[in-house]
């Protein structure tokens, strides 16, 4: 067991010393659960994370072999200003815990072998001139959708930093009114017609529908304010990968006083009648808690730690029939030498993008001719690699584990296609310069992360399953615990999975009889603003 011990004194946010003060553990040193470890400890609780793997980060830590270091998961940091705003209630500055870079242009969109590609810029008028350049009349639109997106994501942000604790929560007159503004009955790519005819710009300003793994002609209209982050807020790179950010997070929570417990799995929640009371670990410890905070993948935590009589809403059964993202095939690669002439980010879509998303949302095969994104983090970070040498991250979404699919068979295969298809965006003879190679299927999410299903984006974010049909900050089907992370509400991806660990502690707090108020009002203005975003 590694136990990292606190390093500066607890803040002034305690308990007074008449009472005891509360307590929580973190099952999970995801993103949420360090997110949730930095407030709950900042607050005066004492906090325990508990870790299977042996660093922190989740889907967000760090592969190093040989000199090399990869992000496992995500490698786009988007929308700083939700943890700029975690780190400022505890009095830091996340850009001086991690220092970061602001990508121009963010990264290129290959379109099939002749569809011509898009150097996608956080500049307005640049990113219109290369619009124009595939159709002159969508490139007029791109300020259009920027300033009607921004209003969106202003108007829906207080929605995104609260809890949905039932369908009472929908009933507002607020949310009511911006029915107009979603318009929910549309998809990605249908609320983009709005804007774009040619449907090279519309998949240029969709695909981030993958960042919730779904596809845009069925994910719901809302999320159009995922590209439009990219351009108000930046596509950033953390010097030594998204990974240096969860590691920072470690850091900090350390620092305000929680402990870590790495390379230690949770093996049961122990409950006293439906009301959880701490945890049992396969290091032959108990440890006991005043509530219980969930990182680990939802649905995998439910069927592996919780008995399924406990559960009401969130049974097996029920687990069994909900909607999950898709997977990803992952290719990490140790170079020798550089691609100076590849982008930071490339994003290849098949020549057949529409057969592509079916193969891999309802025909559950692979395609002969898959999508798929590289990162070339070299030409921007130095520190990832040997001197002479470079880091590839290959990344083509497939579907979550289905009957069909034996990955243990269909991997070399698969892994020779996507290295002839590299040569698509410019990367030839790779594979002869290769001195180091992770492979990262379906099957190993399932079974060497945890991940249920392998679904890489956790449930799917369609409106049956999104606010207060989503499994609930405060979770419904059992006393004293509570959620964090991409299963439950706002959802998937960096940004809002750290709201979830405000919203979280919010109640958390609240329900402790602790002052929660620091933790500000959802959707209240702050100093960050796309303004200063830019500069």
């Amino acid at each position: 067991m590694s136990t990292a011990t606190p390093t500066a004194a607890r803040p002034s946010r305690k308990s007074p010393p008449s009472k005891a003060p509360k307590s929580a553990i973190v099952i999970g040193a995801g993103p949420g659960g360090l997110a949730a470890a930095m407030l709950l400890a900042n607050a005066g609780v004492n906090v325990r994370v508990i870790e299977r793997l042996p660093n922190v980060g989740g889907r967000c830590s760090a592969i190093r072999e040989q000199g090399y270091r990869f992000d496992l998961g995500p490698t786009f940091f988007l929308y700083p200003r939700v943890l700029e705003r975690l780190y400022k209630m505890l009095g830091r500055d996340l850009h001086r815990e991690v220092p970061m870079v602001r990508l121009d242009p963010q990264y290129r969109v290959r379109f099939g072998d002749t569809g011509g590609e898009l150097l996608c810029s956080p500049n307005i008028d640049t990113m219109a001139a290369e619009v124009a350049k595939l159709n002159p009349e969508d490139g007029k639109n791109v300020a259009r959708f920027i300033a009607e997106n921004r209003v969106k994501l202003e108007r829906f942000r207080p929605s995104l930093e609260s809890p949905f604790l039932s369908w009472r929560d929908l009933i507002s007159w607020d949310l009511i009114k911006l029915l107009p503004l979603l318009r929910p009955w549309k998809s990605v790519d249908g609320e983009l017609s709005r804007y774009f005819q040619d449907p090279r710009t519309r998949l240029a300003f969709s695909f981030q529908a993958k960042y919730l793994g779904m596809s845009p002609f069925n994910c719901p209209s809302l999320f159009t304010i995922l590209s439009y982050l990219e351009y108000d807020f930046g596509v950033w790179h953390p010097i030594g990968g998204c990974n240096a950010i969860s590691e920072g997070m470690a850091r900090t929570a350390t620092e305000v006083g929680a402990n870590f417990h790495l390379g230690e799995s949770v093996t049961e929640v122990l409950f006293e009648g439906k009301k959880a009371v701490g945890v049992k670990t396969d290091h032959g410890e108990t440890y006991m808690a005043d509530a219980v905070v969930i990182n680990a993948d939802f649905a995998q935590t439910m069927k592996k730690l919780v008995p399924n009589r406990l559960r009401k809403r969130w049974t097996d059964e029920k687990l069994a029939g909900k909607r999950y993202s898709c997977s990803t095939f992952m290719m990490y690669l140790g170079i020798e030498g550089r691609y100076d002439n590849v982008h930071h980010h490339t994003i290849y879509t098949s020549n057949d993008y529409i057969g592509n998303l079916a193969d891999i949302e309802t025909n559950h095969r692979l395609s002969d001719d898959p999508s798929f994104y590289v990162q070339n983090p070299g030409v921007t970070d130095d520190t990832l690699a040997p001197k002479g040498h470079s880091t590839l991250y290959v990344l083509s979404p497939v579907c979550n584990q289905q009957t069909n699919l034996d990955w243990k068979s269909l991997a070399p295969a698969y892994r020779d296609k996507l290295f002839q298809s590299l040569k698509k965006i410019g990367i030839d003879d790779v594979e002869k310069r290769v001195r180091y190679e992770k492979i990262v299927t379906p099957d190993d999410w399932e079974n060497n992360y945890e991940v249920y299903r392998g679904a890489t984006f956790n449930l799917a974010h369609n409106l049956g399953q999104m606010l207060h049909l989503r499994p609930r900050n405060r979770f419904e089907d059992l006393g004293n615990v509570y959620l964090v992370g991409g299963g439950t509400h706002p959802g998937s991806g960096l940004p809002v999975i750290y709201e979830s660990a405000r919203i979280t502690t919010r109640l958390l707090l609240q329900d402790f009889g602790l002052d929660a108020a620091w933790l500000g009002v959802p959707g209240a203005k702050d100093e960050t603003s796309p303004a200063t975003a830019n500069s």
